[in-house]
């Protein structure tokens, strides 16, 4: 159940897809469904005059900066920029601190950070609601600008995806996703990088009432096999630079690539971006025409908008 912080608003926040009854994502599905069609009508919806979100980058972004920043703009919103050395969160000031001093000043809290403890605190303290813009565990927000992708296509709760690479935290995401939702998630990645068993368990359990099935195999072209969508991401997400060349190495197998489709001839294709390109997907399956890429992209605008009226609305 929500709780109401000292604003009146959702204290919940948006720091998982698992904090959420299938319901409420449909909800913000449709919602985001809506505010799509209002933006490229040249409509605008004014839900938040006169509220302000702090934004707070400890990673570089273009997706998640850009849109957060647009997205409470376009709705009559303000944004704030915050930085890590303007901040000094665990230096000049405790979580606790920073959390409390926003939630006077505020309405919401965007956060996107290496450690996910750091945002489950800021959630905790903060009277206001926090959405996690991304973490080294989950990225809730590019799972729901996915959904709506995949909503554009065909029935996303009937449908099967499969998530090829590295089990990181869009990974996390996707199979918390399809579990509260009722899909079908398989999911190929070396055993040495599957998905964290904290989040095997949770979908397991989440996929227990909802229906959903979940296979976890190390054999992409098994991953594929009757797929609606094949998605991938990065072999080396921000911070891991230094593995880069023995990661490379390990997912070789894993690359999406032309011979990898005809396992699932009429799959689309996706990616949350950015790509790095001849290594995870090749550029023929990045810009070719089963690609979804930009239509998620863009989706983040609308399905953020969505997650910023619900909880700050």
């Amino acid at each position: 159940m929500s709780q109401k912080g000292q604003s009146g608003l959702d204290q919940r926040g948006f720091v998982s897809v698992a904090d959420y009854e299938a319901g409420e994502l449909l909800d913000l599905l449709f919602r985001a469904q809506h505010l799509k069609r209002l933006h490229h009508e040249g409509e605008s919806c004014q839900s938040l005059r006169g509220r302000t979100l702090a934004m707070y980058f400890e990673k570089p972004s273009l997706r998640t900066h850009v849109t957060f920043e647009a997205g409470v703009t376009q709705l009559g919103g303000h944004a704030i920029l915050l930085r890590p050395e303007q901040v000094g969160i665990g230096t000049r000031e405790t979580p606790r601190d920073v959390a409390r001093a926003l939630s006077r000043w505020v309405h919401g809290i965007m956060a996107r950070t290496f450690s996910h403890s750091l945002v489950e605190q800021l959630a905790r303290e903060a009277s206001i609601p926090v959405i996690n813009g991304l973490t080294d565990f989950l990225h809730p927000c590019q799972a729901m600008a996915d959904l709506l992708t995949m909503s554009e296509k065909r029935e996303p709760t009937s449908s099967t995806l499969a998530y090829v690479g590295d089990g990181n935290n869009v990974a996390h995401s996707l199979v918390l996703l399809g579990a509260v939702l009722g899909f079908r998630v398989q999911l190929a990645t070396p055993l040495s990088h599957t998905i964290s068993p904290r989040v095997r368990q949770l979908a397991e359990d989440l996929a227990s009432k909802s229906g959903a099935e979940i296979l976890c195999t190390e054999d992409a072209r098994e991953a594929v096999k009757g797929a609606d969508f094949i998605y991938t991401d990065t072999w080396t997400s921000m911070g891991q630079e230094d593995e880069a060349e023995p990661r490379r190495k390990i997912f070789a197998p894993y690359q999406v690539n032309t011979g990898l489709l005809e396992v699932a001839p009429e799959a689309w294709v996706m990616h949350c971006m950015p790509a790095h390109r001849g290594e995870e997907i090749t550029d023929e399956v990045l810009d070719g025409p089963r690609s979804l890429v930009y239509d998620q992209a863009e989706n983040r605008l609308h399905a953020q908008k969505a997650i910023l009226e619900y909880v700050m609305a």
